[in-house]
């Protein structure tokens, strides 16, 4: 991947107007934390309802109870009003909404001007896409586009706990201007291009997530888990390299941090969702609506299905997850299908 040493456009002193456009607990929580960084932030909501809510409350109450919105902290579901004269947009909105919500922005800014970043993980549904090359489509390739991703919990976000993100774009000064504008208290941001290897390991770790999940619901036990971390990380660098990422990437923050991160904590909606799919009768459909949030994996695992089929990768445990969330075998069949793969080489 090509770097430029050059920013697209002139670097905007720091504090900045940024808007943030999606208030779910981790849209909530990065509007938090750039909020004590001193800038201005306008976290944007697309319902009236729950933006009427969070303004009036002055806190996340279902997601972060207890976090105080900083007064420098407003709320809006007006998206112009939320992009207004800002100079950096942050998008962190399910990945089934990206498209659309960029598509909308680039009718309310220039977005040849405004520094364009998202936290979102996961690929396009319909199309497969990795969440980067949706945003060259809508917004164009000259655009300043970052990708920001991590192992980070919402809850210690916005607490202040110690975290660490990588920030990538094409275009190093652009990773560089996030890094700089996320940069206080505990919370550091690593910089480099690889989009790609970024997102896969972003997307592909909340399928493993489920898998831990099922496998700690089963009560299969740590050696189980040990064992679908490491054989998830074999499938993840797989993937990843299939589609031009770096091992390196997949190696480090964005990928086997993330990876460890969701599949050893309940913090993670989707190993949540994995063990309650093992210790319950309910479908899938029911597990999500009892979460109350979006569960990535289940999105990931469809699309990765299908991307796996045309490159005729082989990701075994990604297929018995994706068999197990739409109905087509139960977790214990899954588990006895994995144990039942003949011996090979590790590799």
């Amino acid at each position: 991947m090509s770097v430029s040493s050059e920013p697209s456009f002139a670097r905007s002193p720091l504090p900045n107007k940024i808007a943030v456009l999606g208030a779910g607990a981790w849209g909530s929580a990065l509007a938090i934390h750039l909020a004590k960084a001193g800038h201005q932030v306008t976290l944007w909501s697309h319902g009236v309802e729950q933006a009427e809510k969070l303004e009036q409350a002055r806190e996340n109450s279902r997601y972060l109870p207890n976090i105080a919105f900083p007064d420098n902290l407003s709320v809006t579901a007006s998206l112009t009003a939320a992009l207004g004269s800002v100079e950096s947009v942050l998008v962190v909105v399910p990945s089934g909404a990206f498209r659309s919500v960029l598509g909308q922005l680039s009718e309310l800014v220039d977005t040849q001007k405004v520094h364009i970043a998202w936290a979102t993980k996961g690929f396009e549904p319909e199309t497969q896409s990795l969440l980067h090359q949706v945003a060259q489509q809508v917004l164009g390739k000259e655009a300043g586009l970052t990708v920001l991703s991590g192992p980070t919990f919402a809850d210690e976000v916005a607490k202040g706990s110690p975290t660490a993100m990588v920030s990538a774009s094409p275009n190093l000064a652009e990773a560089q201007y996030w890094a700089d504008v996320f940069h206080f208290g505990a919370f550091r941001i690593y910089t480099q291009a690889d989009m790609v290897g970024v997102e896969v390991g972003g997307a592909y770790k909340n399928i493993m997530a489920i898998a831990t999940g099922l496998s700690d619901g089963l009560g299969l036990g740590a050696n189980a888990r040990a064992a679908l971390v490491s054989r998830g990380m074999v499938e993840m660098m797989r993937l990843g390299q299939a589609l031009g990422g770096q091992p390196e990437t997949l190696m480090g923050l964005a990928g086997l941090g993330d990876l460890v991160l969701t599949c050893t904590d309940d913090l993670s909606r989707n190993r949540r969702f994995g063990k309650r799919l093992a210790q319950s009768n309910q479908t899938a459909e029911a597990v999500m609506d009892e979460i109350g949030q979006v569960v990535e994996g289940v999105k990931a695992v469809i699309a990765v299905k299908q991307i796996a089929q045309r490159l005729a990768l082989d990701l075994p445990i990604m297929e018995q997850v994706y068999l197990i969330v739409s109905e087509k075998t139960t977790p214990k069949e899954a588990v006895m299908a994995l144990l039942a793969r003949s011996g090979k080489s590790e590799g």
